[in-house]
This record gives structure tokens, C-alpha cells and sequence, in this order.
């Protein structure tokens, strides 16, 4: 599958120069070294080296000039801004392209649940819901798409979340949206996170339903393009 579900107008190309902090990355643009901001908190190592070409699209009343969304990887582009990523799986969703999401209905977005917020709560055609927790896995490992890139608390608190759900005679899920080219799976790092890569073996035992699906940024379409919306999942 290559189907377009997110077309991105005005991109600029750039350079990565090297990474400030969590939010701010330095790239070069028409020989110019600017700041451009990132949403993706994680590490990024792999994708944020010098040189690297790179992808922006330019802000609008803000301290950075330019957003950072995507780095080269693999003959397309890796997606690293979560916005973007959300964005692309709810047209996915609109499209009826998620085919085992075909028998819902979005009912909100953010919905509180204990002490975290959760990306989604869906309905189904018999009005039970799906919680639905989106998780970005751009970490490369061979032919595989990997999460976490560094220890995140709030991943482990957020698997436990979805857990408590499953207990709690609810139904939830956890998507990790792998915005590389060229994979064929998804896998924990279980190297840089073994509590979390624990905690996903206990979800699936529990009855959480965990998913991925695999898209990249095409920089000749300037669209974001889905591959496979149900990517296997090797625990």
C-alpha cells in the first residue's frame, strides 16, 4: 500500500546543523543557519545528524523561524513531528483506511483517564468504547520501527493507564505510529526501556490491544504517505 493521507504545502528544504535541545534544533537553509523548532521529544540520535537533509515548514508568530518535521532515512523521510503523525492516522481513520477501526466512530479527543490524558475514545456500532493511546516510533533498528528512543516515565504510566482500563472492564489500545520508510515491524526497545517493553507484554496478556502502522513523509509528493495500516507487531 502507498496511499497519500496527508498533502503538506510550502516545505523547505534544510540541513541539520545539530540538535540545541528537547525543542530546538539547529538546520541550515540557503546557506543560512537558523533555529527551527521540534515537537518530538525524543532523543532522535539516529536522525539528528549533521548534515542530514532534512525538511521544515515555516512558523508564523513564533520565536523559531521554521518547524522541523521530517529527516531523510531510507530513500523517503522519517517523520518526526507528532502533530503531523496524528493528523495523517485521523485522515488514515476518515478514509476507512485503518481497517480495524473500520466499525468506529471518533467520539473525543483527550479524554481524561486516572492522573493522564489519553490521545483518543472511540465508539463502536454497539456503543462500547476503545481508548486509544498514539505513541511515536521513528527509533530505526534494521527493517524495524522502535519505541522508546530514550526512558519515558510517562509511557510506562500511560501502558498502566490502559491496563487499569482492561481491568476495569473497558477496552483500550496502544498505536505506535512508525514514521519510517522501508519497515517491515514493530518492536519494543526493550534495551533502552525494559520496564516499558515488560509493561507491553503484561498489556497484551491483559487484553490491551497493541497496534502499529507505517508511514513516511514522500518529499517529491509533499505528502505524507501510509503503507500499512496494520504493522505487525513483534513483543
Amino acid at each position: 500500500m502507498r496511499e497519500c493521507v496527508l498533502k503538506l504545502e510550502k516545505i523547505i528544504p534544510c540541513s541539520i546543523v545539530r540538535r540545541i535541545n528537547r525543542f530546538v534544533v539547529e538546520v541550515e537553509v540557503g546557506g543560512k543557519i537558523l533555529s527551527a523548532s521540534t515537537n518530538n521529544t525524543g532523543k532522535l540520535e539516529g536522525l539528528m545528524a549533521y548534515k542530514r537533509r532534512a525538511y521544515c515548514l515555516r512558523r508564523v508568530s513564533s520565536k523559531t523561524m521554521y518547524r522541523l518535521i521530517a529527516v531523510e532515512d531510507e530513500g523517503g523521510s522519517a517523520i518526526i513531528d507528532t502533530h503531523l503523525q496524528m493528523k495523517a492516522f485521523e485522515n488514515a481513520f476518515n478514509k476507512s483506511l485503518i481497517s480495524w477501526l473500520n466499525d468506529y466512530e471518533l467520539l473525543k479527543r483527550n479524554p481524561k483517564v486516572g492522573k493522564s490524558t489519553l490521545d483518543y475514545l472511540f465508539l463502536d456500532k454497539h456503543n462500547k468504547n476503545l481508548y486509544v493511546e498514539i505513541k511515536s516510533a521513528v527509533l530505526r533498528r534494521g527493517d524495524a520501527a522502535s519505541y522508546p528512543d530514550c526512558p519515558s516515565e510517562r509511557g510506562r504510566r500511560h501502558v498502566k493507564e490502559l491496563i487499569k482500563l482492561v481491568k476495569n472492564g473497558e477496552r483500550s489500545a496502544i498505536v505506535f505510529i512508525a514514521g519510517l520508510p522501508k519497515v517491515s515491524h514493530f518492536t519494543p526497545a526493550s534495551d533502552i526501556d525494559p520496564e516499558i517493553s515488560r509493561l507491553l507484554k503484561i498489556a497484551h496478556l491483559s487484553g490491551v490491544e497493541i497496534k502499529a502502522i507505517s508511514m513516511y513523509f514522500d518529499p517529491e509528493k509533499e505528502s505524507i504517505v501510509l503503507t500499512n495500516p496494520d504493522l505487525p507487531v513483534v513483543l
